[in-house]
């Protein structure tokens, strides 16, 4: 488990290993979530790059008549 410490301006270094593991360069957006009192970063990944992510994706659902 990593620690990491909070400076006077309310910022934090996101440790060197977890930095690679998680590909996260200068610069990225992450939006921050408050869950479950804890803090969650999550990379903002832009929609361009998720075009095709659901290629092969069943979609033959059996609907109920009331919806469309």
């Amino acid at each position: 488990m990593k620690t990491v410490t909070v400076s006077p301006k309310y910022q934090v270094v996101i440790p060197r290993d977890v930095r690679e593991i998680l590909s996260i360069k200068p610069g990225e957006k992450m939006q921050v979530i408050n869950y479950a009192n804890r803090i969650e970063l999550v990379p903002v990944v832009k929609i361009k790059t998720m075009r095709g992510f659901l290629k092969g994706i069943n979609t033959t659902v059996v609907r109920e008549k009331d919806r469309v």
